[in-house]
């Protein structure tokens, strides 16, 4: 990775070898880099480690006390980087963009040294009682960035490192290995017929159709359930379900053409994947989702992946709304397989009690005879 440094950044960089050479000491560590920048009077570091009374006499007395210097025969002429002098370096030109700036300075270099609390260099200034937080209000002041527009950034940053799936999906099959899902009393049929449709070569994409409260999520917790303990076709063996949350993937774009964006990249991860089954709980919502004027929906974005077989996707909605959405769509009712969700009758529903009923005594405080 190559970082273009300002004069001052490269000299404060080169005193530090320099000193770590003179000094006998093995390796080149962040030590070493806070006197380059202390003494690099011109860079902006150096001025703000002076404002806040950072002397380098301090600095070299606890270097003194930390670090056993080599006999000269075993220091070599240019001693080795060590890994954490290498990472304050690769950082520093992450904050450099932070700041809006294309050259690292030595202001970037001190905020990517600070940011690394367990390093010599930010032992060092604690131990000399010096305000860290100061020092990187003052950098930031320096650099004409807000302290609340940098937290922006970092933020940003946090989101974009995070994959699509890990943002916006829920792994239902790691909840139900982690025993966090209540267990589903019956629904044996409806499971079964799950299991079958998406065992399918095409067609193989489920959705539950039923009146709203009878059970459709909870058939759902059911088959990752049984995924988890392994009772399901050979087929379905290493498959995950996740939750996707169309709502939130919506609700965080703010740009034109972001949604169609994310929506393609979450497909690609879970394309990638392989092993991937996505839940859409509401899933008409998906037609007419993300699309503003000129742009295209859910659905459109999705059509094609289901068409491939590449994705796989349960869906769960009303009578009413499937008619109105999925069956009005030609080419979504030829992806989908509707499997009927009836309303359990009165002695499946004492069942269904009876299976939880541990858990709402327990909860409420009640007991159920």
């Amino acid at each position: 990775m190559h970082i273009s440094y300002t004069n001052q950044a490269e000299n404060a960089i080169k005193y530090a070898a320099k000193k770590a050479r003179e000094m006998q000491h093995p390796y080149i560590g962040t030590e070493h880099l806070l006197l380059g920048l202390r003494q690099e009077y011109s860079g902006v570091a150096g001025q703000i480690l002076a404002r806040n009374g950072v002397e380098e006499e301090k600095i070299y007395q606890l270097m003194d006390e930390l670090i056993v210097p080599q006999t000269e025969a075993q220091v070599k002429s240019r001693p080795a980087e060590s890994p954490r002098y290498k990472d304050i370096l690769e950082n520093s030109a992450k904050e450099a963009r932070r700041l809006h700036t294309e050259e690292v300075g030595t202001e970037h270099l001190l905020l990517s040294m600070i940011r690394d609390v367990d390093c010599v260099a930010t032992r060092i200034l604690i131990t000399l009682n010096i305000n860290l937080q100061k020092i990187f209000q003052d950098i930031l002041a320096a650099a004409g960035l807000d302290p609340k527009e940098y937290q922006e950034e970092l933020q940003e940053e946090g989101r974009n490192s995070r994959s699509m799936m890990d943002q916006f999906c829920m792994d239902m099959t790691a909840r139900a290995e982690e025993g966090k899902l209540d267990p589903v009393v019956g629904r044996e049929e409806e499971m079964h017929r799950l299991m079958q449709v998406l065992s399918r070569r095409t067609k193989n994409n489920p959705c539950l159709v039923g009146e709203p409260g009878v059970g459709k999520t909870a058939i759902i917790e059911g088959l990752a359930q049984r995924i988890a303990s392994g009772v399901v076709p050979e087929k379905m063996k290493d498959k995950r379900i996740y939750t996707l949350d169309l709502p939130g993937l919506i609700a965080g774009s703010k740009y034109r053409g972001e949604f169609e964006e994310r929506m393609k990249g979450l497909i690609s991860e879970v394309e990638s994947n392989g092993n991937v089954i996505l839940f859409l709980d509401e899933i008409h919502t998906m037609i007419g989702a993300g699309g503003a004027e000129g742009a295209i929906d859910a659905s459109s974005i999705l059509k094609p992946s289901l068409a491939r077989g590449e994705l796989q996707l349960i869906g769960a909605t009303t009578i009413a709304e499937y008619r109105k959405y999925i069956e009005k769509d030609a080419a979504l009712e030829r992806r989908f397989q509707p499997v009927s969700v009836e309303e359990p009758t009165k002695e499946q529903c004492l069942a269904i009690l009876g299976g939880l009923k541990e858990k709402y005594e327990s909860h409420h405080k009640v007991v159920i005879e």
